[in-house]
C-alpha cells in the first residue's frame, strides 16, 4: 500500500493560517490528493505486515499493527491538527486517560483529580492508583484547589462533566507550573473546536472521542495530545505495552465523522441555547446548568474561554420516577448514556452509580430541528407533571 504523507500542527497552521473550522474538520489528516484514490483512504487491516528480509521493520513504519497502523496515523494526523499538538488514539476515553495517569504518574506521586468530573475515573483512582501508593487528592472544577507544591500531576476536566462547571485554564496553567507539577485536561465536553487546553497552557490534553468528537454514536474512541515529546513516548510506551489501540475500522469511522464535527457542534449549541432558555422558565425545573447562561456561575470564565458553548445542559426533576415519565413522554429525547451523539439523549446520571441527585438529568442536544426539539421537551414535560 502507498505511504501518504500528512502536514504536522505546526506545518499546517503556516499553510493555513486563516481557514475556519469548518473547512479544518473536513481536510484534516487528509493525505495529498492522488488520482483514482479515494479522499480518505478505507481502512487497513492488518496484524503484521511484510517485512524486508534482511533488515527487518526498519525500512517501513508499518511492522506489526498493535504498535502502528496507517489508519491509526491518518486520524491521529487529524485530530492533532484539530487540538495542535502531537496525537495518540486508544480504543476508548477511560483507555486513554487511564493510560495517561498510569504513564505519567510514579509510586509515591501526588495528583489532583476533579471531584465533580467523569465518576469512572475517580473509582479508578481510589481503586487502582492509591493501591500503586499514588496520593489522591480530589479538587472542585470550579475551586478552591489544595496547594500544587508536591504534586506531580494536576487533571481538570472543563467544562465539567457532568456538572458543567468551568476552569480558567490560564490562570490554573500558572499555579501548576509555579509549584513545578503538569496540567492535563480532559477536553471530552468541550472537544477541539470549543477549546484548545494546549493554547491555554496545558501540558497534556485527553478526551473521549466516543462522544461529541465522532458523534455518531457507533464507536468508541479516546486520545491523548501533547507538544512534549517526552510525554508522547511515555503514551505512547504505555499504549504499546498494553494494546490499548483502535482497530482500523474504528479509526476510520472516526475520521470520517470528523468531517462534521463543525457542523454538529454549531446545531447542538443552538439547540442547547433554545432548550435552556426554555428549562429557565418552568418552574418544575430546578438546578439548571449551562456555560452559556449569563446566569450560570461558570458563565464568566466560559465566555471568555470558550470558543463555543457545549451542547450538554444538566438540570434536576426532582425524583427518579419524573424522570422516567419524561422519558416515556418524549418522542425526540432518548434515554442513553454518553453524550454528543446526532440524536438527542438524556441520561440520569444517578443510575451509574454516580454521586448526583436522584433525579439530576445531563441532556446532550442532537442535530434535530430547534423548533421540534423545544416543542418535545416542553410537551414532556408538562405530561410528566
Amino acid at each position: 500500500m502507498s505511504e501518504y504523507r500528512w502536514l504536522s500542527p505546526e506545518e499546517y497552521d503556516r499553510r493555513y493560517p486563516s481557514q475556519g473550522d469548518g473547512t479544518r474538520c473536513v481536510h484534516a489528516g487528509l493525505p495529498a490528493p492522488v488520482p483514482g484514490a479515494p479522499f480518505l483512504p478505507g481502512p487497513v487491516f492488518a496484524a503484521p505486515y511484510h517485512l524486508d528480509p534482511r533488515h527487518g521493520p526498519a525500512t517501513a513504519p508499518n511492522g506489526y499493527g498493535r504498535p502502528d497502523n496507517p489508519t491509526r496515523r491518518l486520524l491521529e494526523a487529524a485530530i492533532g491538527e484539530l487540538e495542535g499538538g502531537d496525537c495518540r488514539v486508544f480504543a476508548s476515553g477511560q483507555a486513554a486517560i487511564t493510560g495517561l495517569l498510569l504513564a505519567v504518574l510514579r509510586a509515591g506521586d501526588t495528583v489532583v483529580l476533579p471531584a465533580d468530573g467523569y465518576f469512572p475515573v475517580r473509582a479508578f483512582a481510589t481503586d487502582t492508583l492509591a493501591g500503586n501508593d499514588v496520593r489522591v487528592l480530589f479538587a472542585p472544577t470550579a475551586g478552591p484547589y489544595p496547594s500544587f507544591e508536591g504534586v506531580r500531576l494536576v487533571l481538570v476536566e472543563t467544562p465539567a462533566n457532568p456538572g458543567l462547571d468551568v476552569v480558567d485554564l490560564p490562570a490554573l496553567a500558572e499555579q501548576v507550573h509555579a509549584a513545578g507539577a503538569l496540567l492535563a485536561v480532559d477536553n471530552t465536553t468541550a472537544t477541539p473546536l470549543g477549546q484548545r487546553p494546549l493554547d491555554l497552557g496545558a501540558d497534556l490534553v485527553v478526551a473521549s472521542g466516543t462522544k461529541a468528537m465522532t458523534g455518531h454514536s457507533d464507536l468508541l474512541l479516546g486520545y491523548v495530545a501533547t507538544r512534549s515529546a517526552e510525554l508522547l513516548e511515555r503514551v505512547v510506551a504505555w499504549r504499546t505495552a498494553t494494546g490499548a489501540v483502535p482497530g482500523a475500522f474504528d479509526a476510520w469511522l472516526a475520521h470520517r465523522s470528523l468531517a462534521t464535527l463543525d457542523l454538529r457542534l454549531g446545531r447542538q449549541t443552538a439547540n442547547a441555547e433554545a432548550l435552556a432558555h426554555l428549562l429557565a422558565g418552568r418552574a418544575d425545573v430546578s438546578g439548571l446548568r449551562w456555560p452559556g447562561r449569563p446566569e450560570d456561575p461558570a458563565y464568566p470564565v466560559a465566555s471568555r474561554q470558550l470558543r463555543r458553548m457545549p451542547g450538554v445542559l444538566s438540570f434536576d426533576l426532582g425524583n427518579a420516577e419524573r424522570v422516567a415519565r419524561f422519558l416515556d413522554a418524549a418522542r425526540l429525547v432518548a434515554a442513553a448514556t454518553s453524550f454528543g451523539g446526532l440524536h438527542t439523549t438524556a441520561d440520569r446520571r444517578a443510575q451509574w452509580g454516580d454521586d448526583t441527585a436522584p433525579g439530576f438529568v445531563r441532556l446532550s442536544c442532537g442535530v434535530e430541528d430547534t423548533a421540534d426539539l423545544v416543542a418535545d421537551v416542553a410537551a414532556a414535560l408538562d405530561a410528566a407533571a
